[in-house]
């Protein structure tokens, strides 16, 4: 148990440095001469649209904005809402042979984009700050990168989803170290969230733009691997003062969510992730569950951890940072269950199968 709570404790220093050396969008970014489009892939997202389009028509400091919202087959009038907020629609073709719905949609987004200097993905869920997108570019030009991905606020407002949405942030925060992950090369340290992605047109398009990762459940992360297999430059950022959303709401949406994806998630494939969910609870639920001097440690670098990341992301601190060994047993149980969907090949999202 010494080595598992001293394990706890030093990823826990890790976490409080990576706060300090998380990259910070300006608060009063400088306006951008950046020919900028805005590609917000949307599924049965009519109810959601309206809100994500209001907070980029409102953008400011980007007066070379275009946004173009990709209808992916959706039954819900998603189209007639982007039409009527003013967005560019393209309806996409359906997927190809090895191609899942969302790179498919995001490709087509950014197809044709010879005259665009920074490309910029939005989710429909997401709500962005009048100056998130001047931030994001200013990001890419300040530090010399090729990728940022501001990592919006997370809403969590049931038990469930403050169980387990925080640990999203916690786990690179813990694990990855920012500053080596940054630079070009070593793909496997990488970190990115596809609800906020800004990229150089250029180092999107040397990667292979979203052809490359056509095939991906995960294609932020596999996008910024192929950005630094090219060459560039990539990396998370602090984007809890640029944009916010509700990813899933109540328990069965975030399962559903969840054991689509977590299967490739934390080691890149079923059994690197097994292999990954089996360390998450030997450090963080073994130690509190063995009781004692080193026990009481490793739970209190747990909780430690997880606060620091809440605080420097925009979660919410207390009391939810306090269960963070039964948030990570809760992750450890969706990703036996992801596991097992994908071996099945009964994954789906979105009334697509994701796995065959």
């Amino acid at each position: 148990m010494r080595v598992l709570a001293g394990t706890s404790v030093a990823l826990a220093a890790h976490a409080a440095l990576n706060a300090v050396l998380l990259r910070t969008p300006p608060a009063h970014p400088p306006a951008t001469s950046a020919r900028v489009r805005v590609v917000v892939p949307a599924r049965d997202e009519a109810h959601q649209l309206g809100g994500c389009l209001d907070a980029l028509a409102a953008q400011t400091g980007v007066p070379r904005l275009e946004v173009v919202v990709v209808d992916d087959g959706s039954g819900d009038g998603t189209a007639a809402v982007a039409a009527a907020h003013g967005a560019r629609v393209l309806t996409a073709d359906p997927p190809g042979p090895g191609w899942l719905g969302k790179p498919n949609a995001c490709a087509q987004g950014a197809a044709d984009a010879a005259d665009v200097d920074v490309l910029v993905f939005v989710d429909a869920d997401v709500r962005l700050a009048p100056h998130a997108v001047a931030a994001a570019v200013a990001l890419l030009e300040q530090h010399d990168l090729d990728l940022v991905s501001p990592w919006p606020r997370q809403l969590a407002l049931t038990r469930g989803e403050r169980l387990v949405q925080p640990l999203q942030q916690w786990l690179w925060a813990t694990t990855l170290p920012l500053r080596l992950a940054e630079r070009p090369g070593r793909p496997s340290m990488a970190a990115a969230n596809g609800q906020f992605l800004a990229l150089r047109r250029a180092g999107y398009e040397r990667a292979g733009g979203h052809g490359a990762v056509r095939g991906e459940v995960l294609e932020d992360i596999a996008l910024l691997r192929a950005v630094k297999r090219s060459g560039g430059r990539g990396v998370v950022a602090d984007g809890s003062q640029l944009a916010d959303t509700r990813m899933y709401a109540g328990w069965g949406e975030l399962a559903a969510g969840y054991e689509k994806s977590l299967w490739s998630a934390l080691g890149g494939s079923p059994a690197g992730s097994l292999a990954a969910g089996a360390a998450l609870a030997a450090v963080w639920v073994l130690p509190p569950l063995a009781g004692g001097r080193a026990g009481l440690v490793g739970y209190a670098a747990g909780v430690a951890g997880r606060a620091v990341t809440a605080a420097r992301t925009g979660g919410r601190v207390w009391p939810d940072a306090l269960a963070h060994p039964l948030g990570v047993l809760a992750l450890d149980l969706l990703l036996v269950r992801s596991v097992l969907g994908h071996a099945r090949g009964t994954l789906h999202w979105r009334g697509r199968t994701l796995t065959r």
